[in-house]
């Protein structure tokens, strides 16, 4: 399962993830506008973080998961053959299945913040979030980064399941944003050297 970081350029591609993995969208602006959204994927970062220091990653899987049926047996060559990378599939056949964006310096400048992590409906229930959240964390604790800060909606309460199963608890902070009546709460998780 590779992770990498994502470019500008590959905007398109953010675009298609979005437009195939809609739900988080439609929950937090009530529209999945993916040309848009993809763009400020890079470029927008929490106040006093600079966009440029930002990572901005891609989770990448085959297009079967392991929730495929007998009928998508065969449906990529076998490990092992011409042109293939780690797993036995070429790096042209794997899916955009997840982004993810982490900032520094905020709220305090030695933190991290998590200002997003996706994962497209198919990458979902098999240990993907989990290892890409793992991954966010060994970047952020390569930066010095002591905590990393992130923001849960109200109505996303299997998000927040989630966030607080892998170790992030309340800080107590919590708003409701002006555009659309969602209330937001800040979690927070020590990041262990």
């Amino acid at each position: 399962m590779p992770i990498r970081e994502l470019s500008p350029v590959e905007a398109p591609l953010v675009a298609g993830f979005y437009a195939e993995a809609p739900d988080y969208w439609l929950l937090a602006e009530g529209t999945c506008e993916p040309d848009r959204q993809s763009r400020e994927f890079f470029t927008d970062a929490p106040p006093g973080c600079d966009p440029a220091q930002s990572h901005r990653l891609g989770l990448f899987l085959p297009p079967v998961t392991a929730l495929a049926g007998p009928a998508d047996k065969g449906a990529f060559p076998p490990p092992g053959g011409e042109g293939m990378g780690e797993g036995g599939t070429s790096e042209d056949s794997l899916r955009l299945s997840g982004v993810a964006e982490i900032s520094y310096g905020f709220p305090d400048p030695g933190d991290a913040y998590l200002g997003l992590m996706i994962l497209g409906p198919w990458a979902q229930g098999a240990g993907h979030g989990r290892t890409f959240l793992a991954h966010a964390e060994g970047l952020a604790r390569s930066r010095g980064a002591s905590r990393m800060f992130l923001a849960v909606l109200d109505a996303n309460p299997r998000g927040r399941a989630f966030w607080e199963r892998e170790g992030f608890r309340a800080t107590g902070i919590r708003r409701q944003d002006v555009d659309n009546d969602h209330w937001i709460e800040r979690l927070v998780k020590p990041l262990q050297p």
